[in-house]
C-alpha cells in the first residue's frame, strides 16, 4: 500500500467538501486525513487529502477528483518537495505534582501549554506526523483524557509550480 498526499484547489462554495468526500465514499476509497481552508483568494479553498492504496487505486482517485466540477487544480505533494504540518491538542490528567514533568516533556518538543485546569494540562504542538507521534508516546505515561489532530496539511516547496486562477 502506498500513500498519496493531494493538494486540491477548489471553488469556495457550499457542498464542495460533501462532493469530494462523497466521491471517496461511493468508490470505496479511504480518506486517511482531510483538511480544508480558504486561500488568500476567497473564491477558492485548499483541500489536503491523504489516502492510501495501490498505485492503480491512487491513480483512479486523482482521475476521479479531476472530473469534479469544483476542482480547479490538483497537485501531488511528494515528500522532499513539499512541506507538511499537523496540529495536535492533547489534554493530559496532571495533578499539581505532575504538571512540571508534563511541562518539561512539552518543552522538549517546543510544544505550548494552552490550558491549565485543576487536574489537567492541554498541550498544543505543530510539526510532522512523527514528531506528534513521539509526543503522544511520551505522554502515554500519563492519562490522556482527550486528543484532537487536525490532519495533514501541506504545500509544495518553492514558487515553481504555483498556478494562478483567473
Amino acid at each position: 500500500m502506498e500513500r498519496i498526499v493531494l493538494s486540491l484547489l477548489v471553488d469556495n462554495t457550499s457542498g464542495v467538501l460533501s462532493r469530494v468526500a462523497g466521491l471517496f465514499s461511493r468508490r470505496g476509497y479511504n480518506i486517511e486525513s482531510l483538511t480544508v481552508g480558504v486561500t488568500a483568494d476567497e473564491r477558492y479553498s485548499r483541500m489536503t487529502v491523504v489516502s492510501i492504496g495501490d498505485q492503480e487505486i491512487l491513480d483512479q482517485i486523482e482521475n476521479q477528483l479531476r472530473k469534479l466540477e469544483d476542482v480547479r487544480d490538483i497537485k501531488e505533494l511528494k515528500p522532499g518537495c513539499s512541506v507538511f504540518r499537523e496540529l495536535i491538542l492533547v489534554k493530559v490528567r496532571a495533578n499539581s505534582g505532575e504538571r512540571q514533568a508534563v511541562s518539561a516533556i512539552a518543552d522538549i518538543f517546543r510544544a505550548t501549554i494552552v490550558d491549565v485546569g485543576k487536574d489537567s494540562l492541554t498541550v498544543m504542538l505543530t510539526g510532522d506526523q512523527s514528531k506528534l507521534d513521539a509526543l503522544i508516546n511520551l505522554l502515554e505515561d500519563y492519562e490522556i483524557l482527550e486528543l484532537a489532530r487536525t490532519g495533514l496539511t501541506g504545500l509544495s516547496r518553492g514558487s515553481g509550480d504555483i498556478r494562478y486562477l483567473p
